[in-house]
């Protein structure tokens, strides 16, 4: 068992207080679907609508949670919903801009390694601004003062943001490095789960603009990492467990569907 028994109890309560807020707080919108309804009935109805809603956030209000309950306990901080920095200079812009010119026309292949000494050279040089940069979804500090900022993503995000998604994280290591220029910073894209299991995760819409090695986890390399080697495993296992725990509570609200 990789996860302690802290990490487990921290992660029931996020599961947890999640639905149980959710049942409390949901109020699907009106649709008239009399077709659908009279063929599925009105729970299942409810159902599909509940689970389209919760897919909706369950970012924010299931994956974040649970990956800070685990990464509390194994790093030496986790926060979520950070801002990376709000100053990059002029050059560190100029730098990023010929990276992102030179992975769309493909003169060369992304190497995080290249492309963050490259910035850290420039990274005070020229005109500070303030800049106002996508959130951290998830920041981690390690014990050796690693820096780790995670932009969490769904588990087939649309091929065509991954020039953005590129941008932010080389913006995320300007504006740390604008800070501090000595900073060990990784940032890195992470997708929840694999949904083309049991194959490998189809990663070729993102080769030729992410460094797969050094920006992209999925899956379990992601919830390992944040937890040690079997996390994912066992947060599978905590998932359906508490599932099963919630079961009648579930059956019950969306039986009161049928009464209605």
């Amino acid at each position: 068992m990789a996860l302690t028994q802290q990490q487990i109890q921290q992660v029931e309560a996020v599961l947890r207080n999640s639905l149980r807020h959710k049942f409390q707080n949901y109020n699907p919108e009106p649709a008239a679907m009399p077709f659908h309804t009279r063929l599925l009935g009105k729970d299942r109805m409810a159902l599909f609508s509940f689970i389209h809603s919760l897919n909706t956030n369950f970012g924010t209000s299931i994956f974040e949670p649970v990956a800070k309950a685990l990464a509390s306990s194994t790093f030496a901080s986790a926060e979520l919903q950070q801002t990376a920095g709000n100053q990059i200079s002029s050059e560190a812009q100029r730098v990023i801009q010929n990276i992102m010119d030179s992975l769309a026309v493909a003169t060369s292949s992304p190497n995080k390694i290249e492309e963050v000494d490259a910035i850290r050279k420039v990274c005070q040089s020229g005109e500070m601004k303030t800049v106002k940069l996508t959130k951290v979804d998830i920041k981690l500090v390690g014990h050796d003062g690693t820096i780790y900022l995670f932009d969490l993503k769904t588990a087939k995000p649309n091929a065509g943001g991954f020039k953005e998604f590129k941008r932010t994280l080389l913006e995320w290591v300007a504006t740390t490095l604008a800070a501090n220029p000595t900073a060990n910073v990784q940032t890195i894209i992470a997708i929840p789960y694999n949904p083309y299991e049991p194959q490998p995760y189809n990663r070729w819409t993102m080769r030729g603009m992410l460094d797969l090695d050094h920006e992209l986890k999925v899956a379990a390399e992601f919830w390992d990492f944040l937890g040690g080697q079997g996390a994912y495993t066992d947060l599978l296992d905590i998932f359906e467990r508490i599932g099963l725990e919630l079961r009648p509570e579930i059956d019950a609200y969306f039986a009161r569907y049928n009464r209605q």
